[in-house]
Formats: C-alpha cells, sequence, structure tokens
C-alpha cells in the first residue's frame, strides 16, 4: 500500500466528525493525511474531482459466506416462487443448463409464503432435474430440499426426512456433499463474485463464517487468500467448539460466528423458550450446553482468540450467556470482556439477557433485514412463533440503547448484500419500539464491523486512519450528512445511494 501515489479528493461531501465541512481528502500510503477545503488542498500525485459526491467510510458485512453467495448469485434464485409448482418449474428449467453429473445448486425458496407450504418431494425433485442431483437451501440455510440421489447421504443422521426436507446435522451431510461437487476454480470463482459483489455495494470488508456443517477448512482457506487482491478484506471466524487451536491455525480471527448453539426459526429448529406457535414442533434444537460454552471461551482466551455462537432462540441465548457466566467466574470478568466474544444474530433476547451482554461485553452480530424480510404481524415470525414474540424479536434498537456494541451483516445469501437497506431496516423496523437513529445504525456498519473483527481506529474518515472509503451519488439527497433514506411526510421512499467507488487502505477496489 505505501507505493500507491498520493491521491486528491477534491469538490465532494465528507462524512467526517473531524472535519464536517471538508471538501477535500488527501490519501498517502493507505492513509487519509489530510481533510480540508478544496482550495486549501496540498498537492498530491493524482487528482479526482468528485463532482459533489458523498464520501462516507465504508461498509463492513460483519456475516457472510462468500461460496454460497457467489452460487446464489450465478446460480438458481429461488426467492421468487411462491407454490410447489413454480419451485419444480425453477429447477427444470435450470437444470437443463447443468452437467448431467453435476449437482443443481438453488437457494432461497420460503415456503411460509406459499399459500400450499408444503414444499415438493424428493422424487418429483429427481424428475424435474432429469436424474440430476439436486440442492436447494431454504432461505435460512439450515435446512435444504434435495433430490432423491442426494438423500441418501443423510440416511440414519438426525434431522432426515425421507420427504426430502432435511433439516440440520442431515443437512450438513447433503450440503458437503453438493459443495464438495465443486471444483477448486468453481470454488473460488463464486467467492470471487461475491466479493466483486460486496465491493460494488460500498463494502470494504467482511466477516467470513465457516465451520464444521456450513463449510470446509479448504473453502475457508480459499477465501482468506482472495482477502484484499483487488477485493474487500476478509475476517475469518472458524466456528467449531472448541476449536479455538485450529482457528488460530487456520489465520481465523476466532473460534465464532457459526457454531450453532441452535438452529433457525424458519427451519423450526432455533432453540426455543416457549413452544413453536404453528403445529406440534417443541422447542426446536439445542446443540451446546452452558457448561460447553464457557469451557469453549475459556479456551479461547487461552489462545487468544475470539470466541462466539451462533444462538437465535431465547433458549438458546440463554445457554451461551451462562457459559459466559461460567467462564467469567474461572477466568474473572474482565478477562472475559477483553476478548470482545460475539454472539451471531441474537434474534429473541429480553431485557436480562440484554443486561448480561453489556456485563460480560458480548458483541451481537446482527441482521436488520432478518425483522423486515420475516418481522411483524403477519409473516414467517407470527407464523413460526405469534404475533406477540415476533414483534418482540430483534430488539436491535433496544440492545444500543443499552451499550451492547453491535455489528450489522447481511447472512448472505439469506439476505441481499444491500447495506443501506440493513441501515433502513435498523432505523425503521417493523416494529417501531425498537428503532435507532440512522446514525447510529450507518455506525454499526461501518465502525461496528471494524470493532468487532478487533480493529479499533477505523470506519471513520479522520487524518490518520485507514482511507477506506466509499463514493456516492445520492438521488435522494443528503441530510445530516449521510444520504436520506427514510419516507418524509409524504411517504414517498427515497432514491437510494448510488456506489460510485469503493477503497480499501487506500487501494480502488471497486469503480463505476
Amino acid at each position: 500500500m505505501t507505493n500507491l501515489p498520493s491521491v486528491l479528493f477534491t469538490h465532494g461531501r465528507f462524512y467526517s466528525a473531524a472535519d464536517p465541512r471538508a471538501t477535500a481528502m488527501l490519501v498517502r500510503g493507505g492513509r487519509i493525511e489530510w481533510l480540508g477545503q478544496t482550495a486549501d488542498a496540498p498537492s498530491a500525485d493524482e487528482r479526482i474531482d468528485l463532482d459533489d459526491a458523498l464520501v462516507t467510510p465504508a461498509f463492513v458485512d460483519a456475516h457472510l459466506h462468500a461460496t454460497d453467495t457467489g452460487l446464489a448469485a450465478d446460480g438458481l434464485d429461488l426467492s421468487g416462487v411462491r407454490s410447489p409448482g413454480a419451485l419444480l418449474d425453477a429447477v427444470a428449467a435450470f437444470a437443463r443448463t447443468c452437467p448431467a453429473d453435476g449437482v443443481v445448486h438453488g437457494h432461497g425458496w420460503d415456503e411460509s409464503t406459499w399459500a400450499d407450504q408444503t414444499p415438493p418431494a424428493a422424487g418429483e425433485l429427481e424428475r424435474a432435474a432429469g436424474g440430476r442431483r439436486v440442492y436447494l437451501s431454504q432461505a435460512s440455510v439450515h435446512s435444504a430440499l434435495v433430490s432423491a440421489s442426494l438423500l441418501g447421504e443423510a440416511s440414519g443422521v438426525a434431522g432426515f426426512d425421507a420427504s426430502g426436507w432435511v433439516r440440520e446435522q442431515a443437512h450438513h451431510a447433503v450440503r458437503a456433499v453438493a459443495l464438495g461437487s465443486l471444483s477448486a476454480s468453481q470454488r473460488t470463482a463464486a467467492q470471487r463474485t461475491a466479493l466483486s459483489r460486496a465491493a460494488s455495494m460500498g463494502i470494504a470488508a467482511v466477516h467470513e463464517c465457516g465451520g464444521p456443517g456450513t463449510s470446509s477448512e479448504d473453502d475457508f482457506r480459499s477465501v482468506r487468500a482472495l482477502s484484499g487482491q483487488g477485493l474487500p478484506q476478509v475476517f475469518g471466524y472458524w466456528g467449531e467448539l472448541g476449536g479455538a487451536e485450529r482457528a488460530r491455525d487456520l489465520g481465523a480471527a476466532g473460534a465464532a460466528g457459526d457454531l450453532y448453539a441452535d438452529g433457525a426459526l424458519g427451519s423450526r429448529t432455533a432453540a426455543v423458550r416457549e413452544a413453536y406457535h404453528d403445529g406440534d414442533h417443541g422447542h426446536g434444537d439445542a446443540f451446546v450446553t452452558a457448561e460447553q460454552a464457557g469451557e469453549h471461551l475459556l479456551d479461547c482466551i487461552r489462545v487468544g482468540v475470539q470466541g462466539g455462537f451462533h444462538a437465535i432462540g431465547d433458549a438458546a441465548i440463554e445457554t451461551v450467556l451462562e457459559g459466559f457466566a461460567i467462564a467469567a467466574k474461572s477466568a474473572g470478568t474482565d478477562r472475559v470482556r477483553e476478548g470482545r466474544h460475539r454472539i451471531e444474530h441474537v434474534e429473541l433476547i429480553d431485557k436480562a439477557m440484554i443486561a448480561r451482554m453489556v456485563e460480560f461485553g458480548v458483541i451481537a452480530s446482527v441482521q436488520p433485514v432478518f425483522d423486515a424480510l420475516w418481522g411483524g404481524t403477519d409473516r414467517m415470525y407470527a407464523q413460526r412463533l405469534g404475533v406477540e414474540r415476533s414483534l418482540a424479536s430483534n430488539p436491535i434498537g433496544q440492545m444500543h440503547a443499552t451499550g451492547v456494541l453491535l455489528a450489522f451483516g447481511s447472512d448472505s445469501p439469506v439476505t441481499a448484500l444491500d447495506p443501506w437497506a440493513v441501515v433502513v431496516a435498523a432505523a425503521a423496523p417493523r416494529n417501531p419500539v425498537y428503532r435507532m437513529t440512522v446514525r447510529a445504525a450507518f455506525a454499526a456498519s461501518t465502525r461496528g464491523g471494524w470493532r468487532a473483527a478487533g480493529v479499533d481506529g477505523a470506519g471513520v474518515l479522520a487524518p490518520g486512519a485507514s482511507a477506506t472509503f466509499a463514493v456516492w451519488d445520492t438521488p435522494g439527497g443528503v441530510e445530516g450528512g449521510l444520504p436520506v433514506l427514510l419516507p418524509g411526510a409524504d411517504g414517498a421512499v427515497p432514491a437510494r445511494p448510488i456506489c460510485r467507488r469503493t477503497v480499501l487502505h487506500g487501494e480502488t477496489i471497486y469503480q463505476a
């Protein structure tokens, strides 16, 4: 980065507490050297006129699955299907473009949006695909529909269902086969697609969440090798219980991310205190005890890496937080807090558990668009949990107000790589009680992601800080230094910002 030419950006608008009136910025050696007025700007090797564009810190996506995101971008998108028949038609059309001995990859179907919520059976998928193996991940990526020829890989495994709709461990088994069918070059191409897409959205860093049942070590190494190679910086998290040393050896920032304490609400496998509302589905699945959680955190403290868990349901979050208490009793609360350990998703949490997150310094890595897609009174959460629990879910604004450090992400491909949509979802949730300001939501989408990865001082535009930023056209206007995102008094929805350039440590990784 130190060999990069110095660049002076002029005639812009800068979202900077250091100099809110700045119209120019000098970048040298990968860092911001100067901010001020264009008329007072120092010389530089290169000069770029921004033509009144807005410059902000670049986004960080704090939860991503690069291979799945790339496959979804280039593959079979099922998010728009609204019936079992439409799903079969989509599979049949796409399968004709796939090799006969390959696996048909698809993603995004959500039966909660269908009038008839019974998905096609394994045999029907096999016939629709012309005998090809089929793997179709549900929107939550915690269950999948698979064809008859792939279903045998999950026989006898917990979560197996002869219908072809497999969950949790059975899903992990078929998923390993489906992803294992990719060549190394196909896998890398999918990862490049995902990271390039992220850069085009103003995202300069991502947290890749891998681990057993989610991805392979080869997959994890591959995406980490792309970090910063003209693409966003990749912070890796390896979610394996007791895997602190393995995470360190893999170059991961922590043994965290998708270390499953439970499943997902969409597949009715999130561990919940009160039974699921829609039918006889019990209380979901718990994969970690409080004692195991405590031992894992102590292992991470010993090795010197972040620890963390995937926990969605209130029963799972309660168990994990009890694990934090066990670790604090052994190592001391201050040692636990120093680790900046994290919990992913945190969808069903009450005030008492929020207070414990503050006590132990736990970072909440959350996805506000979950609420936009599934929250409220008449969507998936209401189906699974009932309206009262649905409206109490994802209290992100309450966590922020109580002092929980937030890091926002997409969990792509579960939700799209669209960071401004993340900001809007947090600022205007389905339950208005949980609103937060656009400024606070933007901070959680930028600086919060760096802090969650253990990087302090990043995510701001100030002299001495990393030159990591995005340049935006703002057709909807600017207010308070940030784009206008929420509807005004007339109810009109402002046009979203358009990324013109993304810069990581002084290097342009995307230019429109």
